[in-house]
């Protein structure tokens, strides 16, 4: 990933546009669930953070988009990811799928929850 985007636009404006397409779905899920939450980039994709902490991130790849709620985001959701591949506190949805929206705002919001505790 490049680092040197300056905003999330225009790291989105970078890819196809049905992947942008994409994208713009994830971002539109963060910001409906979590109005206050704040975009910025971080490790060269786009970052959302409330009250100071991590909240969620994603990138663009290849075949696939990272979502990455961190360890317990997807600890707590770790049944309804089992389909999809994984790492610590990642997860691939791929390119040719549809995306589990549902799936996504149920995380954003446990994430949401989460992190309004640890003010």
């Amino acid at each position: 990933m490049e680092k040197n985007i300056i905003s999330v636009a225009d790291y989105i404006a970078r890819f196809p546009v049905d992947v942008q397409d994409r994208l713009y779905a994830i971002r539109d899920i963060i910001i409906e669930n979590c109005p206050d939450a704040a975009e910025s980039m971080a490790y060269g994709m786009p970052a959302y953070k409330l009250n100071k902490k991590p909240l969620v991130y994603y990138a663009a790849y290849d075949k696939h988009i990272g979502f990455y709620a961190t360890p317990s985001g997807h600890e707590q959701f770790k049944e309804r990811l089992s389909k999809y591949k994984q790492g610590k506190g990642s997860v691939q949805f791929p390119l040719d799928e549809e995306l589990p929206f549902d799936l996504i705002i149920d995380i954003v919001k446990f994430r949401v929850e989460e992190n309004s505790k640890k003010k």
